[in-house]
């Protein structure tokens, strides 16, 4: 059966996803940055494997790769993020909480699966997906809400993989960015559109659709291209 990787796998969007993967036959290497009280996901029926991986730490992230060497993985997803500047306008900016959220959600993407890129492309090739957003997007996002180290941070992952789906081509792997959707986890609130088994439905559903000749763009859970 496939295996797919999924980091920030404990809660929200990335259990949704680790649970799913896993109910239809797929190998789900889940991590998280604590496997003492991983929380639901140790519950998960099937094969999920469960890693303890701070995504900002590289050193780290290049020592799981190392530990995973053998491991073929069909589809990584870079999951992990942060959103710790919810509504911060230009005067009340966190120069900090902008350099974490740059480490954490663009350059721990790009690291994640330049670490892994063997493991994916082994054997024919395989896919990279990250979670972006539509706040990042230029062409379409609202500036009703500042953000500016999380809209910033997620449209600079935008380029980044838009830059390593260009690199990695002739490797046959497909570099997908995802917008998730507004959605009740810890990060979107009660109040947003849709719940994450929604979104993880429809994540899959894209995936699943994608190749190489997607490689390098942003698609929402439903399937509609985004302009970045």
């Amino acid at each position: 059966m496939p295996t797919v990787m999924i980091t920030g796998s404990n809660r929200g969007i990335g259990l949704q996803l680790a649970r799913q993967y896993a109910h239809y036959g797929w190998t789900v290497i889940a991590t998280c940055r604590n496997t003492i009280s991983p929380g639901p996901i140790a519950t998960i029926e099937g094969d999920v494997r469960v890693y303890g991986l701070d995504v900002a730490d590289f050193h780290a992230v290049e020592r799981l790769a190392e530990d995973l060497a053998d491991t073929k993985i069909d589809l990584l997803i870079n999951n992990a993020g942060v959103y710790g500047d919810r509504n911060t306008g230009h005067r009340n900016i966190d120069i900090a909480d902008w350099e974490k959220s740059f480490r954490v959600n663009t350059m721990a993407p790009l690291m994640v699966a330049s670490a892994f890129l063997g493991h994916v492309s082994r054997d024919g090739g395989g896919m990279i997906a990250t979670v972006s957003s539509v706040l990042a997007s230029i062409a379409e996002s609202s500036p009703n809400s500042a953000s500016y180290a999380y809209r910033t941070s997620k449209a600079a992952v935008n380029m980044a993989m838009h830059v390593f789906a260009e690199e990695v081509r002739p490797e046959n792997v497909a570099v997908i960015l995802l917008h998730p959707g507004w959605v009740q986890t810890d990060m979107g609130g009660p109040s947003a559109a849709i719940d994450a088994q929604t979104s993880a439905e429809g994540i899959r559903k894209v995936l699943d659709g994608a190749g190489m000749a997607e490689s390098g763009r942003l698609f929402a859970y439903d399937g509609r291209e985004i302009p970045w």
